[in-house]
């Protein structure tokens, strides 16, 4: 018995496949993107077409024809209404699907919302001919896929992707980030990491999270770890708080992975060297205080770094990861050639419930921090901007599930 619209579902494989796009709107230039995407073939036909409308497509200016629909595999109408009722009889009569977007009601063909999962999982999903429907259901699946074990119940090659997760809200982790945890069958965890984001892997997890001072696991042992998992056939995510690259020791993982020939991929994070003092009102650049920043661990208290620092030109914020144990070496040669009012702020615990900021200036930052008892994980901002904390505030909207691992 025909469902109450009698439409059957089916996905096409349209790789190499000639597709015809009729009109050069919003719709169309939406459909196009989608089917370049799926590595169509795409011919778009319309009298006027922007030049950067869709690269890649064959474009043609100039009103439809019937010659247009020789070879074509299927037809997006996107025109008119009395356009696409001629592309649509025309295509029936020829055997040839067509989708009439300015009457789902009359369309052979629809094309439904795509929702996405890990590793090919898809969902298409029709509103009954109401977007707005198809939109709510869209959103509602995807939160609902996010919850579901989609593991492949069949066995496949091991693989590393190296993740970054953030500064610690799960919301700001990125849809591949999602799926890949999705998807995984072992997390291997940074303690810098957003605690929730543990919630979206059916996964093993194993903590390897180095903390100040005590490296348990060091950087080598984890690099065995990555390789051993994947030649074992598991899909390992190795997620990192913030960016892989950015001080992250990403480039060692990617190395001995690539050395062990395991597949691996790269999937950037939202640093905390500039998403934490956002967070705080500090933006790192500001016209007419900074025209650029510079980013340098603190870890490892070391002078030569701190000496290449002071010789960094006043307008070039200085922001300083894992700096709360040497900030008084630190401070002190940047004292000798920075000016001691220098604004300067301390941001403790970014982009979680617990955020706060210590302003202070270069000469009085140590004082201020002991007295404050500031601690790890601190991000330290030393420049002109830091002082527009005071005037803009906190403005960061944390999530109620942001926190770390650590915690």
């Amino acid at each position: 018995m025909p469902t109450i619209f009698g439409m059957y579902p089916v996905f096409l494989r349209l790789t190499g496949k000639r597709v015809l796009v009729v009109g050069a709107g919003p719709v169309a230039a939406r459909r196009v993107h989608g089917l370049l995407a799926e590595g169509a073939q795409v011919v778009v036909v319309a009298p006027e077409v922007d030049e950067d409308f869709a690269p890649g497509a064959e474009i043609h200016r100039r009103q439809f024809t019937g010659s247009d629909l020789d070879g074509v595999w299927l037809v997006q109408a996107c025109g008119p209404a009395e356009v696409n009722v001629r592309v649509a009889t025309l295509a029936r009569d020829l055997g040839i699907w067509c989708v009439d977007a300015a009457d789902a009601q009359q369309s052979d063909a629809w094309t439904g919302s795509l929702i996405t999962g890990p590793d090919g999982v898809a969902i298409a999903v029709s509103g009954g001919g109401d977007p707005g429907r198809a939109r709510l259901l869209q959103t509602e699946l995807t939160r609902a896929l996010s919850e579901i074990d989609l593991r492949p119940t069949r066995g496949g090659p091991g693989a590393v992707a190296l993740v970054g997760a953030g500064p610690g809200d799960p919301d700001l982790l990125t849809v591949r980030a999602r799926d890949l945890l999705a998807a995984a069958d072992v997390v291997v965890a940074d303690r810098l990491a957003p605690l929730a984001a543990l919630e979206l892997t059916h996964g093993r997890i194993l903590h390897v999270g180095k903390t100040p001072g005590d490296h348990t696991v060091e950087q080598a042992d984890i690099n065995e770890i990555l390789v051993a998992e994947a030649q074992a056939g598991n899909r390992v995510v190795r997620l990192k708080g913030g960016d892989p690259f950015v001080l992250g020791r990403g480039g060692e993982e990617l190395m001995a992975c690539l050395a062990a020939g395991i597949d691996v991929e790269v999937v950037p994070g939202i640093t905390s060297a500039v998403a934490v003092p956002a967070a705080a009102g500090i933006p790192v650049t500001h016209r007419g205080m900074a025209t650029g920043f510079l980013v340098a661990t603190a870890h490892g208290e070391d002078p030569a770094l701190a000496a290449h620092l002071a010789a960094i030109p006043p307008e070039i914020t200085i922001v300083l990861l894992m700096g709360v144990r040497s900030l008084p070496m630190m401070v002190e040669v940047l004292l000798s050639t920075r000016d001691p009012q220098t604004p300067t702020a301390i941001v403790e615990r970014g982009w979680t419930p617990e955020q706060r900021t210590i302003s202070a200036t270069l000469s009085t930052v140590v004082r201020v921090a002991a007295e404050a008892d500031v601690r790890a994980p601190s991000i330290v901002v030393i420049g002109a901007v830091a002082a527009l904390h005071e005037q803009l505030g906190d403005v960061a909207r944390v999530s109620p599930a942001a926190g770390l691992i650590a915690d």
